[in-house]
């Protein structure tokens, strides 16, 4: 069932992660500026209605990292983000979240998972989270995941108890952008060599769950469609990840 109506202004749902604690690193974590910022920009040029959403709603924080004026300046040529940031009226949005149980599922036409390294930790009790997005896919309605975000294929079953990601194509962070990640925190002397940055891999995990996994390479912005169903490899893909659920929302 294709439920897109041409006709009618879009709305797209945007869920963010509540602020967590990781479990390997303690450090605070939470979603990536760029996942979320990057899709609502290219929403905005097309004249979407775009709503952020959280997991369990409220104020949430950013992973440092991901602000272009943190000290690593890992993201220091974001001008998107850097710009949303900046905006007192933007940057409230994602300091009064609704829930994403609030979701009418009616009244939008996608809902995109953006990642972070929040989701790794908070995603198995997002029960509602969950519940939303295959309501989403099983109404034939855009589901979207981003980055570390994916993981929310590793949970999400349809009404016959299907895994949602068994024999798609999907993307999400992959194996040689958490080498990446943990020989840096390593080279910084952050975490012991005999750590890792995230508790389990999103290339791994949806290999064994019977999904056909993508990748374009170490930091490269890539994003798959299988159907109604968009994943974003990483970061730096949520242009890429935008434009998918554009072409397939028929503009």
């Amino acid at each position: 069932m294709n439920s897109v109506n041409p006709l009618k202004r879009k709305r797209i749902a945007i869920i963010i992660a509540n602020p967590a604690v990781s479990t390997t690193t303690g450090w605070p974590v939470g979603f990536w500026w760029s996942e979320l910022t990057h899709p609502y920009f290219k929403f905005s040029e097309k004249g979407y209605e775009t709503t952020i959403f959280s997991y369990s709603g409220g104020a949430c924080e950013a992973d440092a990292m991901s602000d272009p004026d943190d000290v690593t300046r890992w993201q220091r040529e974001d001008l998107i983000s850097r710009g949303f940031i900046k905006d007192p009226e933007l940057l409230q949005l994602v300091k009064n979240t609704a829930a994403a149980s609030d979701i009418n599922v009616n009244l939008f036409d996608a809902i995109v998972i953006a990642g972070g390294q929040a989701p790794m930790f908070a995603m198995a009790d997002a029960v509602d989270v969950q519940k939303k997005f295959v309501e989403f896919y099983e109404r034939g309605k855009i589901a979207c995941a981003l980055c570390h975000g994916v993981a929310i294929l590793r949970y999400a079953r349809l009404s016959n108890g299907e895994l949602l990601a068994k024999g798609k194509t999907v993307t999400g962070f992959s194996n040689i952008e958490e080498d990446f990640s943990d020989n840096a925190v390593w080279n910084m002397n952050l975490l012991a060599r005999d750590k890792h940055v995230m508790p389990w891999r999103i290339e791994d995990e949806l290999r064994s769950l019977g999904a056909n996994y993508m990748q374009a390479g170490l930091w490269k912005g890539f994003a798959v469609r299988d159907g109604n169903l968009i994943t974003g490899q990483q970061n730096f893909s949520g242009g890429e990840t935008a434009d998918l659920i554009i072409q397939a929302l028929g503009e």
